[in-house]
């Protein structure tokens, strides 16, 4: 397998072998994804993140089913029953299920009622009756009593237990059922009697059916929460006596005799009911629900990083408000990097209604402290403070955004929040994880468990590793694209940074806070535990404004700086020079400089940097005015058109923040007049859209919107 997964892969993804190769290697070697895909472009013909990725991950794959064949092969070994065929079949298998099929036979078994009736020596029996030629195996099974099988009827009911197993093992019984589950399954749900109130959420799901191969992911998942929760009862059905004929058909022989042949279809009928059908009825459902948590788990990742990659404000100073009725508004002023400037309590909205109070410290504020921008948390009391602040009178100009606040609250009682504000209170940390959030939403949302930021569905259902390994490669891959300051990032940013990790990005920050920031790359490998190793992953992701080299401050893999330094001689001119100078650079004639270990692909990234220096591939951050007569889902009706933003994705809609509490939902259907099974294809997490009502359901407090028609 070892030698051969690579050809597999290849042929599987349509990609020489050679870069297949190449790119297993570097991830044997330790190199990241995000490393590979920028700077070993040669070795892999330019791969992107994705396809690496996938070759990872099927390189896993076939490496765990090398295992597994190792451990199935020396099981069978021990029982002195490996054939030269069997080897075979088990070196030639790629599929994991069949592989598990041709080992059912051998595999330890925990203590059955054919185990039982083997121990009771009546094997032999169940195979004279699988010969199907005896006409009277009662007269047979005679020569079988004991005094653990008193009667005939005991000594047949046990050969049929035998029977049965060996029908539920074998596997061309089993791939035809597995087909017949696979092609033609039904999956049901019903509301358990007296669950109707408690279940309300589920009310779709109340009496549903579907094909279980077109269930969409979101509804299987929906139906195993609710019976999970013990509101719904669901079933996977398929015509049981139309299998059991065919079954039937398979195991009794045409020339069998009457006799054997009762016995045989009796033991099929059990073997199918109370063996194979749960068996294969397992696998099938546990088979959807990966493919089904697949699914949820690249909408969250996608959403994930369509949140992440959010335009930033850029470096302005923020006024956030974390919004609250009785309790107050909590007030905060940061500075361009978000640090800290002041923090105080307004009550501006009901039952205070502090109007005049609360205007004099906002203006304040905003004059003292320079403002140019306002964030607002879009929780409770948040339209209420976005009319507030829009009725005021400011001394500076600022723009108004309101900032989805999920996961804030998390943010404000963790540890990096207490580290960095030890002597401020939760309330505090959390407004200025709003304030944070509009100036770079990356560098705060990576502070955050991904689970709690808003932009899944069914997150708690799905398996939790997976989840979380595609969460993390997903938050690594945005902050590598995006690159991170060195000198100001925080331990949670820098951890996510190729080849540094938690240990790395803490001695990182407490080096810079030991002897102040950064001046050079070269600088880190005076960091504890920062190898050569760790150096080569890392220092092209890490950026230096300012820094003595101005290469230090772009995606210039330090490798290059020399080859660098080569242009520029040849150009007659300092590198300095050649930073910014499209002209200049437009001029390079690259394929002088074309070698083994470069190509035109590392040439074409080095210009590219050149030409925009810590270039950052968002774009800037835009705020969305919502319609001031729209307070309460009430204020609604059919027809009208308002301003939103799109908050999640999912796979049947897009869920729209239109101002109020309530999100409404665009249906994919009604995104567009083309047909499309992506809603990404149309929108994206964070985009201001324009949308119009369809319905409102206001007892169950739903909206539903279109985009058909409605200019953008």
């Amino acid at each position: 397998m070892a030698n051969d997964k690579a050809a597999i892969i290849a042929r599987e993804y349509n990609v020489l072998r050679k870069h297949v190769n190449a790119v297993i290697k570097l991830l044997e070697d330790g190199a990241t994804i995000p490393f590979i895909a920028r700077y070993r472009k040669e070795a892999t013909n330019s791969m992107d993140e994705v396809m690496i990725e996938n070759i990872r991950q099927r390189s896993k794959y076939f490496d765990e089913l090398a295992e597994r064949k190792e451990h199935i092969i020396s099981v069978i070994k021990e029982q002195k029953a490996l054939t030269p065929e069997l080897a075979e079949r088990i070196a030639d298998t790629l599929d994991a299920t069949l592989l598990e099929d041709i080992y059912m036979p051998f595999k330890p078994r925990r203590r059955t009622r054919a185990t039982m009736a083997r121990e009771n020596g009546l094997e032999p029996l169940a195979r004279m009756i699988m010969a199907q030629n005896n006409d009277d195996p009662g007269r047979s099974a005679s020569k079988f009593l004991s005094e653990a099988v008193p009667t005939i009827d005991d000594a047949v009911d046990g050969a049929a237990d035998i029977i049965a197993e060996w029908v539920s093992e074998s596997e061309k019984a089993r791939n035809l059922v597995r087909s017949r589950f696979n092609r033609s399954a039904v999956i049901s749900s019903k509301v358990i009697k007296g669950k109707e109130e408690d279940g309300r959420n589920y009310q779709n799901y109340f009496d549903f059916s579907t094909p279980l191969r077109t269930c969409s992911s979101h509804r299987y998942l929906a139906m195993r929460r609710g019976e999970e929760e013990k509101i719904l009862k669901v079933e996977i059905s398929i015509d049981d006596d139309e299998m059991i004929d065919r079954l039937c058909r398979m195991f009794v022989r045409s020339t069998a005799t009457p006799a054997c042949a009762d016995i045989v279809r009796r033991a099929v009928k059990d073997g199918y009911r109370r063996l194979l059908r749960p068996s294969i009825e397992n696998e099938v459902a546990s088979a959807v629900k990966d493919k089904s948590d697949a699914a949820a788990i690249a909408i969250f990742a996608d959403n994930l990083r369509q949140l992440l990659m959010s335009p930033p404000l850029g470096r302005k100073r923020v006024l956030a408000i974390d919004p609250g009725f009785r309790t107050g508004c909590k007030v905060v002023c940061l500075d361009e990097h978000g640090a800290l400037l002041c923090h105080e309590i307004i009550y501006p909205c009901a039952p205070h209604n502090d109007f005049y109070g609360s205007a004099d410290v906002i203006c304040g504020m905003v004059e003292q402290f320079s403002i140019g921008a306002i964030a607002i948390g879009n929780g409770t009391a948040g339209r209420e403070t976005e009319r507030f602040i829009n009725q005021l009178v400011l001394p500076r100009k600022c723009e108004v955004f309101m900032v989805n606040e999920d996961g804030a609250s998390v943010y404000s009682a963790s540890e990096a929040a207490r580290s960095e504000f030890p002597d401020e209170d939760v309330t505090v940390r959390g407004t200025v994880s709003i304030g944070r959030r509009l100036i770079d939403p990356l560098a705060e949302l990576v502070k955050i468990d991904p689970k709690s930021i808003g932009v899944g569905q069914y997150q708690h259902d799905v398996n939790q590793s997976k989840l979380k390994e595609a969460l993390d490669y997903t938050v690594s891959s945005c902050v590598n694209a995006v690159g991170v300051n060195v000198n100001t990032a925080s331990r949670e940013l820098l951890s996510y940074v190729s080849g540094i990790g938690p240990a790395l990005a803490s001695n990182i920050v407490e080096y810079r806070d030991a002897n102040g920031g950064f001046t050079a790359r070269q600088q880190l490998l005076a960091v504890s535990r920062m190898g050569e190793k760790a150096f080569q992953q890392s220092a092209g992701f890490l950026r230096i404004p300012g820094a003595e080299s101005p290469l230090d401050n772009t995606g210039v893999h330090p490798e290059r700086y020399g080859l660098v330094e080569t242009i520029a001689a040849d150009l007659g001119v300092s590198v300095d020079s050649m930073v910014g100078n499209k002209r200049l650079l437009a001029s390079i004639d690259l394929e002088r400089y074309v070698s083994k270990e470069v190509g035109m692909p590392t040439l074409n990234d080095i210009v590219a940097e050149l030409e925009k220096p810590g270039r950052d591939p968002r774009e800037q951050a835009e705020a969305v005015e919502f319609d001031e007569n729209v307070r309460t889902i009430d204020d609604l009706h059919i027809g009208q058109e308002l301003n939103g933003k799109v908050n999640n994705l999912t796979s049947f809609g897009v869920f729209v923040d239109i101002g109020l509490k309530e999100n409404g939902l665009v249906h994919i259907s009604q995104l567009t007049d083309r047909f499309i099974t992506n809603a990404a294809d149309v929108v994206s997490v964070g985009q201001p859209v324009k949308v119009r009502v369809i319905d409102v359901d206001v007892p169950r407090r739903r909206i539903a919107l279109t985009m058909k028609n409605v200019p953008q």
